[in-house]
Order: structure tokens, then C-alpha cells, then sequence
């Protein structure tokens, strides 16, 4: 600031050093404003003079002359006549207007929801927010105050925590499954930002952006999920036998163990893909014939038999391999 004489200022300004301050009180050392002294508000900042602890009149971004005609509220609050022109006392307020991007919020610990596929279960949520101070009357009356500064970091744990509030209203009213929240988690914060934003402004403040980054369970219940999940994709248990049985003769090709394994293999997963079949086809009984029985031997003649170039066993006929030595015949 510059100043006429030794105790009064002529131009009131504030160059913001860093981002994070929403607002800073600006330094009067024991000295007085002169009357038709300049304020310079810049973009993305209001200002406010206020008078023993009470706000009064607040400017947007330009340049102004200080005058009872533009300090109507203050001339109202000092009894000042129309025609005033001496150096006055006053507090005065900037107010970052920018906006506060990349905010975190998340939940501390798990909170307790209702999912339909679950029932209630327990359940953790991060994101980021975007926020602005858009009303600073109401900002100074709620928050703030009369401090000589006040940052973002000051205003942070409140704002989480009323997200974190607000945001298990949402989960305890919604008839959403908890797949469908994690499928569409953009749906999810533009409900969870309308229950929010009363909250914000009440406080003075503009909710701009809320982003719901993760839904997670605990890990034991998404190991279930995760189970759950490949039964669906399993589905038909026919196929799934299939499955199985080709997956084992790929396994015993890559085998040490050539044809034995294959064979083991093969039959290993044909079996399991049987047995999950049969648990949902129950086998059902053969027809009872109407054939009457007819009289007299119903002996087959036995095959012919031979024995092993090999070994010596007696093997079938017909046999190729050997059964006791697997020597071909």
C-alpha cells in the first residue's frame, strides 16, 4: 500500500502469495483509511469492510473510490452525514474467490450400509471435491470470523466430515445394489454432491465438482463377490464339463507323463465336469419294458482270447495294447 502523510491509506490491495488462503485480513498497523482513497478488488477476490466484529459493505472485482456513497452500510453503522470527508477506521476483508480444486475426501474408518445383495455390511469410499467461497457475508458470519487469515487447511476436516455425514444418508436411502454403485460411481457422486450442497451453502460456500473415485468392500466380502462372480461367469455347467475336460487334455500334453497323463488328466476332468453336471441333471430311471420275457439261454458265447507277444497274459482278441504290460500286439 502507499500513504499520504504518516497515518493514512490511500489504496487498499491484496496480491494473493499463495493459493490456499480464502481469507486475509488486511493490515492496518494503527492507522486510518482516507475518505476517497482507492480499493482494488482483482479477479477471483471480493473484499469486505467490516466494523467492531460486524460486516458490512462487500465489493466485487474493480476498482473503486472510498466515499460515503459507495460505503452505504458502513456510513449507516458510523452515523456519518451524506457530506462526510474524513479519514475513517475500518476493517477490511479479502476473499479468495478461486477455486479450491483437488480436494480429498474419503472415510476415516468403514461406515455401515444396506446393500440388497449383502445386507448390511461395511464399506469404504474416497474422492475429490472442487469448492469456491460464494458468498462471503455468510462465509465471515459462519466461518471465519475475525481471524487475521484463513486457509483451506483450517476449513478441511469440517468439509470431510459433513461429506462423510451426508454421503451415508445417501447409502442408507438407496435401493441401488452395491454392483450397480461401483458400475456407475459418476451417478453415484452427482447424488451424494446434491445431498452435500445445502450443507456447503449454508457455510457461504459453492460445491462446483464431486467425484466418487472408489467403492470398496471389506477384503473377506470381496473374496465372496469375487466367487460369486465366476459362478455367473461359469454359468451353463454342461459347457463347463467341457471346459474341463479340454483344459485337462492341454494340461497332460504338456505333461512329462505322455499318453499316461493324458489319460489321467482327461479322465480327472471329465469326471469333476460329470459330477457338476449330474448335481444339476438328475439321472432319470430307464423305461420299464412291456416286452414279455422270453425262455431259454441268454448267454453270449465269450470272446476269443490270446496271449501277449510280450508278457504271455491272456488278453482279449481284439486287444491291441496289452492291459498288463501296454506292449502293442
Amino acid at each position: 500500500a502507499s500513504f499520504l502523510g504518516k497515518q493514512f491509506i490511500r489504496v487498499i490491495e491484496w496480491n494473493e502469495p499463495e493459493p490456499g488462503i480464502l481469507v486475509w485480513r488486511y493490515p492496518m498497523m494503527d492507522q486510518e483509511i482516507e475518505n476517497g482513497g482507492k480499493l482494488t478488488v482483482r479477479e477471483s477476490e471480493m473484499a469486505a469492510f467490516v466494523n467492531e466484529g460486524k460486516i458490512a459493505d462487500i465489493f466485487s472485482p474493480g476498482l473503486y473510490t472510498l466515499s460515503t456513497q459507495n460505503l452505504p452500510i458502513l456510513t449507516d453503522l458510523m452515523n456519518w452525514s451524506k457530506d462526510f470527508q474524513s479519514p475513517f477506521k475500518s476493517d477490511v476483508y479479502f476473499f479468495s474467490t478461486h477455486l479450491q480444486i483437488d480436494q480429498k475426501w474419503g472415510t476415516a474408518n468403514p461406515i455401515t450400509i444396506r446393500a440388497k445383495e449383502f445386507g448390511a455390511v461395511r464399506v469404504r469410499a474416497y474422492g475429490i471435491y472442487t469448492f469456491r467461497i460464494a458468498d462471503p457475508r455468510t462465509f465471515f458470519t459462519q466461518v471465519s470470523g475475525t481471524e487475521q487469515s484463513y486457509h483451506v487447511s483450517d476449513l478441511e476436516d469440517q468439509l470431510r466430515n459433513t461429506i462423510v455425514a451426508r454421503m451415508t444418508d445417501v447409502f442408507a436411502a438407496s435401493q441401488t445394489s452395491f454392483l450397480d454403485m461401483t458400475a456407475n460411481e459418476a451417478a453415484l457422486g452427482d447424488k451424494i454432491k446434491a445431498a452435500v450442497e445445502p450443507a456447503f451453502t449454508a457455510l457461504g460456500l459453492a460445491l462446483t465438482q464431486f467425484v466418487v473415485e472408489n467403492v470398496s468392500l471389506p477384503e473377506e466380502l470381496q473374496k465372496s463377490l469375487d466367487a460369486r462372480i465366476g459362478m455367473n461367469i461359469v454359468g451353463d455347467l454342461d459347457k463347463y464339463s467341457q471346459f474341463a475336460a479340454a483344459q485337462s487334455i492341454s494340461t497332460a500334453a504338456a505333461n512329462p507323463g505322455g499318453v499316461a497323463g493324458l489319460g489321467v488328466g482327461l479322465g480327472a476332468g471329465a469326471a469333476m465336469g460329470q459330477m457338476m453336471s449330474a448335481s444339476l441333471h438328475p439321472a432319470t430311471p430307464p423305461p420299464i419294458s412291456t416286452v414279455p420275457a422270453t425262455s431259454g439261454p441268454t448267454d453270449l458265447p465269450t470272446e476269443a482270447t490270446k496271449f501277449c507277444i510280450a508278457c504271455g497274459h491272456s488278453i482279449p482278441g481284439q486287444a491291441v495294447f496289452c492291459p498288463a504290460c501296454g506292449k502293442p500286439q
